[in-house]
C-alpha cells in the first residue's frame, strides 16, 4: 500500500467527512474519499466516519451496498478505524430510534444517563485501559473533542480500550485488533488527533507490509 493511498474514507454523506480527509491530508497522506462499494471492499484501510443519527447513516450505507463490504473487511482484519457514529454503527442495534446496526460488535447503542447536558460536547479526558499501538505517543487521560447523545456498551467489556467519564464512565475507543473505533472526534482534537490519525495509518502500512 502507497503513502499516497493508505486510507479510504467512506462517502456517504457524513457531516464531517472532509474533516476527516483534511486531516489524513495534513499528515502528508493522501486519502482517498468513495463511496463505490468495490474500492471500499478492495481497501487496505478504511475510515468510517460519522455525525447525527444512527438510523440515517445506516440508511445511506445500505442504499450505497456499502455494508457488505464493511463486514468482509473488518471480517479479514483488514485495519478499520470508525468516529463518532462510525462506532456506534458497529454495534448491535441503537436505542435512538430501535435501529439495527451493523451488529460487528455485540452490545447496544445507549442514550446518555438523564440529568446531564446532552449532547456530551466538548473538550474531555480518554483513561487508556489497554496498550495499543492507536495510543502510541499519546498520554494516558489525553483530552479529546466530544459531540455525542449517544453512547455504546459492548457486551464484552475487554473490548473497550478508552473510557470517559460523563456522568457515568462510558466507553470512548474501542479495539479488536485491527478493528478500532473512537467516540470523540480526532480530526477536531488537534495535535493529539492527527497523531492518533497517523498511528492508524502507520499500523495499516505495517499491515500490509506483513501481506
Amino acid at each position: 500500500m502507497s503513502k499516497s493511498k493508505a486510507v479510504v474514507v467512506v462517502d456517504y454523506g457524513a457531516g464531517n467527512l472532509r474533516s476527516v480527509a483534511n486531516a489524513i491530508a495534513k499528515l502528508g497522506y493522501q486519502p482517498r474519499v468513495t463511496s463505490d462499494p468495490t474500492e471500499v471492499a478492495n481497501a487496505q484501510a478504511v475510515v468510517l466516519p460519522g455525525v447525527g443519527a444512527a438510523g440515517d447513516t445506516m440508511a445511506n450505507l445500505k442504499r450505497l451496498k456499502l455494508v457488505a463490504p464493511i463486514r468482509q473487511l473488518i471480517a479479514e482484519g483488514r485495519p478499520f478505524l470508525g468516529v463518532c457514529v462510525g462506532l456506534q454503527v458497529l454495534f448491535t442495534s441503537t436505542e435512538e430510534g430501535g435501529h439495527e446496526c451493523l451488529g460487528i460488535i455485540p452490545g447496544r447503542v445507549r442514550r446518555l444517563p438523564s440529568g446531564l447536558k446532552i449532547p456530551h460536547m466538548g473538550w474531555n479526558q480518554v483513561r487508556q485501559t489497554m496498550s495499543h499501538p492507536i495510543f502510541s505517543g499519546i498520554p494516558d487521560e489525553a483530552s479529546f473533542y466530544f459531540v455525542h447523545s449517544y453512547y455504546a456498551e459492548p457486551e464484552d467489556r475487554s473490548l473497550v480500550a478508552g473510557e470517559t467519564e460523563y456522568g457515568a464512565r462510558i466507553c470512548s475507543v474501542i479495539a479488536r485488533g485491527n478493528l478500532i473505533a473512537t467516540q470523540f472526534h480526532p480530526e477536531k482534537s488537534g495535535e493529539i488527533g492527527l497523531k492518533l490519525y497517523d498511528n492508524f495509518i502507520r499500523l495499516a502500512l505495517a499491515v500490509k507490509g506483513r501481506t
